[in-house]
């Protein structure tokens, strides 16, 4: 147990928390507390969170059979069936324990050929709401019956455990953060669900070539309604049964370490599915077992259900299943989705316009501890493991480090910039595109928050919205990228998707993301199969020919990202962190940034085009174009001459300061990068 402070450090980070110094400090002393709880009753944080090998079903070999046990506090009577009792319910009662855990043995000399790797089971909980049959809460594979559509939990122990052997990935070697955030079962072109062992084939190869080191898998837990995106969760053990088995997950994971990519899981323990039949909702036959009771745990704006953070058995369960999906499958961290519904008991919907909210009454404290917690398990588990909290609020503290007073969270994803990016392509005119609310938007973090930053993801993509390619080109996209069919709109689009990405890239944070498609200007939006749209699957998968086929436009967009990931790579430019701001010249609304010896000249004008135009660079010596996004490779319009060197010049400033520059085509609508050869 790490020893507090006198003085929590994340006080000296802004000016402005210290009169909130007794919030913050009362915070990590209850996060102290807690630990020093779980440390004295299990020795670690790790060691405690074994729920997933103590709950459920579990192998007891001096016994020669099974327990199975649940914790069901509010249960009167609790039976386990399923093909082991030839569907009788009340066979096999469980028997009531300390602290309402509720279980039974079951000896091999009665259930060995009845209780076999892929059997159905279900229990049979009597409460305060009735008889109910359950799936258990700590299931490892859950399936859905194709004629009913009924799902129940399955006995899964496979005759050879999955072979980790040779997988000794460490995310931390591969640097900063390049995400590519994707959906299995969306991820096929065919109309219908994919796969893990289909994904581990196609996508994984696509994701390595294009330059990424990181992919995020959406959708991984069991979930009953496929159009929920996978964020209505009913069983928190199970991977999705829809798009293969536990093994073939295991596997996809295995070939990523392979390949040298980092899989990062999007974490859904901000709630829970309300429905009876599947999830946790009244699993006890009451409506405060892993919820507080009434209105508190209700989500209104996502009809689901909220976990009660505070309840010692919730905050078990949780961090059980934080180290399961680490230990069990070898991710390599969290995306923790909804944070912000999860820190304010009004879920975030606010506007953030006082420091006090952060501080007040409309936190909820039991979840920050929750997270800090939760951190703290991830970080100890699997040091080189990453989370990111998606919290569009700013909390303070939330990349701080646990031990520092903070949350303990390693990046954010920077919200706040996709949303600017579809208000510009809504609302301003292109003439009228303000350079420096696109620098400050870009560059409007804390130096020690470090941020995921991107273009769009698939909120951006959900029907109702649109992604930015079919923003900016709409109903063009299906007839107007043809590479021999000249459009207006359509080069006006393909220009702009790719200086919004490479501004986004190279000045919005440490880390990028990406969602599958987007790279290559997937047309559309994302809609799941539902009543309202026939149960088609049109429009939930992803086009990957449109990018292989040489007679469109969609591959020199995917060209063009995948050598601007691979300049950011190579040159260390989401290390860098801020960009240097060189000029600012809002009359020929160019922008232009350094990092390192790398200038970026950004030129939004839709007209102007200005020819030996003066470009201060960070040192003298010879320039080269390194980057270019009217090259015709990546769809542009070939005005830019790439090969000859640029030699810098010394301009004496009015301030007597000498500064270097160099002489450059400024090309409308175009971003360029160039380096520096030599001295």
């Amino acid at each position: 147990m790490e020893v507090a402070p006198k003085r929590l450090p994340v006080l000296d980070q802004d000016e402005w928390l210290r009169e909130s110094a007794g919030e913050i400090t009362a915070r990590y002393e209850r996060y102290r507390a807690k630990l020093e709880q779980i440390e004295s009753a299990s020795g670690s944080i790790t060691d405690y969170a074994n729920g997933y090998r103590w709950f459920g079903f579990q192998r007891d070999d001096l016994l020669d059979g099974w327990w199975f046990r649940e914790w069901l506090p509010g249960a009167r009577e609790v039976y386990l069936f399923g093909d082991l009792t030839d569907w009788d319910r009340k066979r096999i009662p469980l028997d009531r324990g300390e602290g309402g855990v509720w279980s039974a043995f079951l000896p091999d000399a009665v259930y060995a050929k009845k209780l076999v790797h892929g059997s159905l089971v279900k229990i049979l909980v009597y409460g305060d709401n009735g008889w109910h049959e359950r799936i258990p809460a700590y299931i490892r594979r859950a399936v859905q019956d194709p004629d009913t559509k009924n799902f129940s939990g399955q006995f899964w122990n496979p005759p050879k455990p999955f072979d980790w052997s040779g997988d000794g990935f460490d995310a931390s070697q591969l640097g900063n953060p390049i995400i590519y955030e994707a959906h299995v079962g969306m991820a096929t072109e065919e109309q219908r669900v994919g796969t893990y062992r289909e994904f581990a084939r196609d996508i994984l190869p696509r994701i390595k070539k294009q330059g990424y080191n990181a992919v995020q898998l959406m959708a991984v837990t069991e979930h009953p309604y496929y159009g929920s995106f996978g964020y209505h969760v009913s069983n928190f053990f199970a991977p999705s049964s829809r798009f293969g088995t536990p093994e073939d997950l295991k596997a996809l994971i295995k070939k990523a370490h392979k390949m040298g990519l980092a899989v990062i899981m999007d974490l859904v323990h901000a709630h829970f599915v309300k429905n009876l039949n599947e999830g946790l909702n009244e699993l006890d036959g009451t409506d405060h077992q892993y919820s507080r009771p009434g209105e508190e745990g209700y989500q209104p704006y996502w009809d689901s259900k909220l976990f009660d953070y505070g309840k010692d058995e919730v905050q078990h369960f949780l961090l059980s299943n934080a180290k399961y999906w680490l230990d069990e499958f070898h991710f390599d961290g969290y995306r923790y989705d909804g944070v912000t519904s999860m820190i304010y008991k009004h879920h975030g919907y606010t506007e953030f316009d006082a420091r006090h909210k952060f501080f007040d009454d409309s936190v909820n404290r039991d979840a920050l501890l929750y997270l800090a917690l939760s951190n703290t398990l991830v970080h100890e588990f699997r040091p080189s493991a990453i989370t990111i909290a998606e919290d569009v609020s700013g909390m303070p503290t939330m990349c701080s480090p646990v031990g520092d007073g903070g949350i303990g969270f390693d990046y954010r994803l920077g919200m706040a910039v996709p949303d600017f990016w579809i208000k510009m392509l809504k609302e301003v005119p292109d003439e009228k595109w303000n350079i420096w609310d696109i620098w400050n938007i870009m560059t409007d973090r804390l130096p020690y928050v470090k941020t995921i930053t991107y273009a769009e993801s698939h909120d951006q993509a959900m029907v109702g919205d649109k992604t930015i390619a079919f923003r900016l080109m709409d109903k063009e996209m299906y007839t107007g990228m043809d590479r021999a069919t000249r459009s207006l709109v359509v080069d006006r689009g393909v220009a702009l998707h790719k200086m919004i990405r490479l501004a986004t890239i190279s000045m919005g944070g440490q880390g990028y993301l990406d969602f599958m498609g987007n790279e290559f200007g997937h047309p559309e939006w994302i809609d799941f199969p539902r009543e309202g749209n026939g149960w088609s699957y049109q429009y939930a998968r992803r086009q990957w020919s449109l990018a292989a086929n040489p007679f469109l436009r969609y591959a020199q967009l995917g060209d063009f990202d995948r050598d601007m990931i691979r300049m950011v790579r190579k040159f260390g430019i989401l290390a860098d962190n801020y960009p240097y701001n060189l000029m600012m010249d809002e009359g020929n609304q160019t922008m232009v940034y350094s990092h390192g010896d790398l200038v970026f000249v950004l030129n939004w004008s839709p007209t102007r085009s200005i020819p030996d135009y003066a470009v201060p660079v960070p040192s003298p010596g010879r320039y080269r174009v390194l980057l270019s996004s009217d090259s015709p490779d990546y769809g542009g319009l070939d005005r830019i001459v790439e090969g000859v060197p640029h030699f810098s010049f010394p301009v004496r400033q009015k301030d007597g300061e000498l500064r270097h520059y160099i002489y450059i085509y400024n090309v409308n609508r175009t971003a360029v990068v160039y380096k520096k050869l030599g001295k």
